[in-house]
């Protein structure tokens, strides 16, 4: 095989990656996701139904206009309006989630693996943060008010905190029907079955003693799904 060809072939892959890194364009208006797999057609990870048969509430969710309880040890809860709540959302690539906190609630380090977020604050003060990937592992953080903005890139591990003595309320943007989350603490510590006590005292390069009351925590998932 010639070095140009060669070449191409690594071109034309490397398009293909960047390409599919996202998700895919839709090629008609909607594709209204449904559960039903009779007489309907797979797309992007969900069954939809014939585009002719859509209804108003296939674009619908009333589930934001009131806040979620947050008692809970996090004392914060995260209300998702992404593809599997409004099913038309299914190929156009976008969510959404409302988050609550109580004072001093936080929402635990986490990550999107599918989606860029964009933050805004409805109500309240919130200290925000992400960690730039290996090796610099730098936090860019800032604290934000009532009407701010703020970015977490796709991937990097984010947090929000309520700094105020007051609940606030934040209105993450997604940019994928389905983003994922992945918070790191529940990841590590709360896998089923447990990651070896082996591999968590040298990554974190603590006693044993410590790995095994961690895993021994119940670690609170602050989403309603």
């Amino acid at each position: 095989m010639g070095a140009n060809t060669l070449a191409y072939i690594v071109l034309l892959a490397t398009a293909f990656s960047v390409a599919s890194a996202s998700d895919p364009s839709p090629l008609q208006d909607f594709c209204v996701a449904v559960n039903d797999t009779k007489d309907t057609v797979f797309v992007n990870g969900k069954f939809f139904k014939d585009p002719k048969l859509a209804t108003p509430n296939d674009f619908f969710f009333s589930g934001l206009r009131v806040p979620e309880s947050t008692s809970n040890k996090l004392r914060s809860m995260v209300t998702l309006a992404n593809v599997a709540q409004i099913p038309g959302l299914n190929t156009l690539g976008v969510s959404l989630a409302r988050v609550d906190y109580a004072p001093y609630g936080l929402n635990p380090p986490h990550i999107h693996p599918r989606a860029t977020e964009i933050l805004t604050v409805l109500e309240g003060t919130l200290y925000v943060a992400f960690v730039t990937s290996n090796r610099d592992n730098r936090l860019i953080s800032k604290v934000l008010y009532k009407g701010d903005v703020f970015v977490f890139p796709q991937g990097l591990i984010h947090f929000q905190l309520n700094v105020g003595t007051t609940n606030a309320v934040a209105i993450a943007s997604l940019g994928s029907q389905n983003p994922g989350v992945i918070t790191i603490a529940n990841a590590v510590f709360g896998s089923k079955p447990a990651i070896s006590v082996d591999v968590l005292t040298k990554a974190f390069q603590v006693d044993k003693n410590v790995i095994n009351n961690l895993q021994s925590q119940f670690w609170t998932d602050n989403h309603t799904y």
